[in-house]
């Protein structure tokens, strides 16, 4: 069972882009949890066990929490681990990289792509970068898009912090052809 210190939940809205009016606004929805790090400070070899244990109750509880916050179809989405300094890298891609933890958002968001994923470790405070690729087809380059996220007080040092995030567009102002049309045009 997870020991969750916070819920974060973020909307952001993009009424403008260099000028120009974006429509629909570009909205990106994201939801994370604060955990206490499940893996002591000391060495694990097995980080899959307990990962499969906890993948579908984090999955559960921000997965579907970030679509709704969201209020509109996803198009893109993401996600990202974020280890507090006690612990390692490998804690929180044993969490993001599980399929019982990506299944729950995929599923509540529609998608069949792989989520695209980012993880690192940081001192409280620091900002994490996650990219977002298109739900149905990663190869859409205009939803090639990413976003970040900082919270001031997370992670604490025996933290992990675990987010998705989803967005209702691609890129504001996407001028760039998907990939199947590039081939056909003999990009």
């Amino acid at each position: 069972m997870i020991r969750v210190r916070k819920i974060v939940r973020h909307l952001e809205e993009t009424w403008l882009e260099n000028g120009q009016d974006v429509q629909p606004h570009h909205r990106v929805a994201f939801v994370g949890v604060v955990i206490e790090n499940p893996y002591p400070s000391e060495y694990v070899q097995d980080l899959v066990t307990l990962a499969d244990e906890l993948g579908e109750e984090i999955g559960s509880l921000i997965g579907p929490a970030c679509v709704e916050l969201l209020g509109d179809e996803v198009e893109a989405f993401g996600k990202a681990a974020l280890v507090g300094i006690d612990g390692e890298l490998e804690h929180g891609s044993a969490l993001i990289h599980n399929l019982r933890f990506g299944n729950m958002f995929r599923n509540a968001a529609g998608g069949t792509e792989l989520l695209p994923a980012a993880e690192k470790v940081g001192l409280t405070g620091s900002p994490i970068d996650i990219p977002l690729k298109h739900k149905l087809d990663s190869k859409t380059r205009s939803h090639h898009q990413t976003v970040t996220l900082q919270v001031a007080d997370v992670p604490r040092p025996r933290e992990i912090f675990v987010i998705v995030a989803a967005a209702n567009a691609g890129r504001p102002l996407a001028r760039l052809a998907t990939f199947g049309a590039e081939v056909k045009a003999g990009a």
